[in-house]
């Protein structure tokens, strides 16, 4: 009897070895990547995802089965910005490209996106849109909307706890507290100033000055003149853009007497210093700490210098974001489910707590939100908790140097610098 059990479950295996490779090898999974691919966002996006698939794919896949990744312009960067232009590349990378999860920049029509994703029952991750209204739909209406993870960028409420934690600390380093701002004519921006302009006087701040810009503008004249007349000590400018390159180049060129202390993801670029003849010295900008090469996690240099052997270039936020969606969170989440299915994979996103490039514990908040790290001066140990964070860097003789959390600045043994010219600080 003990033969024949051992004959029959020897044969048994050999049938099923047989069986298994008469079967068609598993196909890909496929990641659908929406963004305006001849602009800056969305060529990030798309150089990231790729990067973050090539690594996974030389690693064996994810269960067993590779990554492809397919890609379609919806020229949200571009103007006009055609909305209907944007819906199509969504709606054909779901049912023509049949990708099986969708990574966007899109921050132009993101919550006809959301409504999109909803109706296909596709998880959509963004990495570029800041509304709060897009997780708020999460909660509001969970089973609709419960296919939308937002990576990057942060809310507008933990933009401003940064920005005024920040400037708080600034106000340590040099006493000043006359503020002026200025954002680009973009509605958010436009509500963010609002909320600034109503939260600093709560923190001894004087907003002297507050202002728009138009996103085409180059010349920044005007607005340098009104800032100087208000008698502010600090700007606090909001660009996303090249923009931001081209007015810190005026405000170095003509020496205007106020520190720079804001939001200029492109002058964040490792290559800043080299586009301006080092005009961006003396300013501080805040963004992730990979993107200026500060080892937040063990794995943002690793990322970094991956980026720069592939692609020639340094990464931005939203590549960082992108790839840091396909590289970690994904993968993750569906070694957990132990399958791709769309309902198993929501439920480990929403358990997510993984290091990536961005933070030492990436988690998303119930809203499906990004949970964030801030800096608190009376709880230095908040920093311990590792999610992801805005740091401020200063630019000092081409290289970005931390000036904010106080901790970190001290830890790297550097310190707060004033530009060399005539200003408030003497």
């Amino acid at each position: 009897m003990i033969a024949v059990i051992v004959v029959a479950a020897v044969g048994g295996g050999v049938a099923y070895m047989l069986w298994r490779a008469s079967l068609p090898p598993q196909e890909n999974i496929i990641i659908g990547v929406c963004g305006d691919l001849d602009m800056p966002n969305g060529k990030a996006t798309w150089q990231g995802a790729v990067l973050a698939a090539e690594q996974i794919n030389a690693e064996g896949g994810i269960l067993g089965r590779n990554l492809t990744i397919v890609a379609e312009d919806d020229d949200s960067e571009t103007p006009p910005l055609d909305i209907a232009v944007a819906s199509n590349a969504l709606t054909k990378l779901i049912t023509l490209d049949k990708a099986d999860y969708i990574v966007t920049s899109n921050a132009v029509s993101p919550l006809v996106f959301q409504d999109i994703a909803a109706e296909h029952k596709k998880i959509l991750f963004s990495v570029w849109a800041s509304g709060y209204e897009l997780t708020q739909r999460v909660v509001d209406d969970y089973d609709r909307y419960k296919y939308f993870f937002k990576v990057f960028v942060p809310n507008s409420t933990s933009v401003t706890q940064h920005l005024v934690g920040s400037l708080i600390t600034l106000k340590v380093y040099t006493g000043f507290t006359k503020v002026a701002i200025l954002v680009q004519d973009i509605p958010n921006f436009r509500e963010s100033a609002s909320n600034w302009s109503s939260t600093l006087p709560q923190h001894g701040f004087d907003v002297v000055y507050s202002g728009t810009v138009l996103v085409s503008a180059t010349d920044f004249t005007s607005q340098f003149a009104a800032i100087e007349a208000s008698g502010a000590e600090i700007l606090v400018p909001v660009m996303v853009t090249q923009q931001g390159t081209f007015f810190v180049e005026e405000w170095y060129e003509r020496q205007s007497p106020f520190v720079i202390w804001g939001i200029l993801p492109t002058v964040q670029n490792s290559n800043t210093w080299n586009w301006t003849e080092g005009k961006c010295e003396f300013v501080a900008s805040s963004g992730m700490p990979v993107v200026a090469g500060y080892p937040w996690t063990n794995k943002s240099l690793p990322t970094r210098a991956a980026f720069i052997q592939r692609w020639g270039e340094y990464p931005s936020d939203v590549a960082v974001a992108a790839y840091d969606t396909v590289r970690f969170i994904l993968p993750d989440a569906i070694k957990r489910a132990g399958t791709t299915e769309t309902q198993g994979v929501i439920k480990t996103l929403e358990t997510t707590d993984v290091e990536t490039s961005m933070a030492r514990h990436f988690v998303f908040t119930s809203s499906h939100d990004m949970m964030m790290t801030f800096a608190d001066p009376n709880n230095p140990a908040a920093l311990d908790e590792g999610h992801v964070m805005y740091m401020t860097f200063q630019w000092q003789n081409g290289t970005q140097i931390p000036v904010y959390p106080e901790e970190i600045m001290e830890a790297e043994g550097s310190g707060y610098r004033y530009p060399p010219w005539k200003g408030p600080w003497g």
